[in-house]
């Protein structure tokens, strides 16, 4: 992933060099399980401890004669070793043991990272929402005035679906933290299983029940279907901020710094770059998550047309992720809420957000359903063709309506602020 969407921490665990010092560990903890079987000499695995983890330029030298990295991680690193014990560097072991077992560490250490910023994410939405939980503002349902509610329910709504992605991340999770010390084809021909055991136990990861020589793919699909889902909910919550801050709406607004410029032609222009930035990045994450599925089917026990995409879509999806949750969070927690024009919005309609109501009062009284929607209905119409009140459209109808209020939209809302508070209390 380019800088530009990628987040230190995260970064960092996609960087030679701390792949090849992930690697390096794999082969110390699986020479120090050889060694207490008797198969290694102790001597060459206080040797290994002692090497330095290669240069990636020392590497990519190496590889440039060899053509195969993992052959020119071996050779760099052993560089730094006594020929003696050189000898018994990656003994019993094949390439994927080495490379799988890392990416699982990885991939786990990785997916701690984006649950944190989801987490952070979930705090922010559940503490703004009970923020704004009576500022009332009218939903809308095809980009339509419907009826009333409050901004505190719209978060709401962004904090649970978070919620749900922190479960899906949760399993994704324990799905890839799973490596394989099992030798070519998987078999334990030429390593005892107690090695696996050992460097697995060390690394906090699960073994591959079955292994065909390599980690199975549906497990790193897994992983991106659930960061493409969270990006999703993302960018729900984006779109929505976004649909919020036009001009004829303007009931929310993105932080702007003293720095910030909107158009390089119009100077008035205050555009939402960050909410239009996370949709974007959502896009990303669908496509790697449609990539990794490509990635699941292998020939016979295992072939190399997954790895030139893992190069690509496990960092880009990871780093791209983490930026947008993380950045989603920043967005929530600083944005300006305009919460009279909410409620003057509520109010441009002259009544009509009330037209339910009405409705059911009219029914409730006893009136047939035909005649009662039909009545509503012409006073609505009139109310839209005219501009007057729609109590005074309602009245021309013979209709008598009950108080009008929003209020009577929120006599049910503590239900969902009730599960609201539950959430929340899932931060402390």
């Amino acid at each position: 992933m380019i800088p530009r969407y990628t987040l230190p921490e995260m970064g960092a665990l996609f960087t030679d060099r701390h792949r090849y010092a992930t690697w390096v560990r794999v082969e110390i903890l699986a020479s120090e399980a050889q060694a207490a079987l008797g198969h290694v000499p102790h001597e060459a695995v206080e040797d290994m401890r002692r090497a330095r983890v290669p240069d990636p330029e020392r590497v990519a030298e190496i590889e440039r004669e060899r053509d195969h990295e993992v052959l020119s991680f071996l050779a760099a690193y052993c560089e730094d070793i006594p020929e003696s014990s050189a000898r018994w560097v990656h003994h019993g072991m094949t390439s994927y043991d080495l490379v799988d077992t890392a990416l699982g560490h990885t991939l786990a250490r990785a997916a701690d990272l984006l649950t944190g910023a989801a987490r952070r994410l979930r705090r922010v939405l559940t503490e703004r929402a009970l923020e704004h939980w009576d500022t009332v503002t009218v939903g809308r349902t095809h980009g339509v005035h419907a009826e009333p509610t409050t901004f505190g329910h719209k978060l709401a709504g962004h904090a649970f679906a978070v919620d749900r992605s922190l479960a899906r991340l949760a399993a994704a999770r324990e799905a890839v933290a799973v490596g394989t010390v099992s030798g070519s084809v998987g078999t334990y021909a030429l390593i005892d299983p107690r090695v696996e055991e050992h460097v697995l136990s060390a690394l906090g990861l699960a073994a591959e029940p079955a292994p065909s020589q390599v980690v199975a793919r549906d497990r790193h699909a897994q992983l991106l279907q659930a960061v493409a889902v969270l990006g999703a909910c993302v960018e729900q919550l984006a779109l929505e901020l976004r649909l919020l801050q036009r001009t004829e709406v303007r009931e929310v607004e993105e932080r702007r710094t003293g720095a910030y410029q909107g158009s390089s032609a119009m100077p008035h222009k205050r555009n939402p770059t960050t909410s239009e930035r996370l949709c974007g990045l959502a896009r990303l994450l669908r496509g790697y998550a449609d990539t990794a599925l490509e990635n699941v089917a292998l020939w016979h026990e295992r072939d190399l047309a997954h790895q030139s995409v893992e190069r690509v879509i496990l960092p880009d999806s990871l780093c791209a992720g983490h930026f947008q949750v993380t950045r989603a969070a920043d967005l929530v927690a600083s944005l300006r809420v305009d919460a009279d024009r909410m409620r003057a919005h509520v109010d441009q309609t002259d009544g009509l957000v009330h037209s339910s109501a009405v409705l059911a009062d009219l029914l409730g009284g006893g009136m047939e359903r035909e005649r009662a929607y039909r009545g509503v209905q012409a006073a609505a119409n009139r109310t839209l063709a005219t501009g007057e009140h729609f109590g005074a459209s309602l009245a021309k109808e013979g209709i008598a309506p009950a108080r009008l209020g929003p209020e009577r939209f929120l006599v049910r809302h503590d239900v969902i602020r009730t599960r609201l508070e539950k959430l929340h209390e899932l931060e402390d």
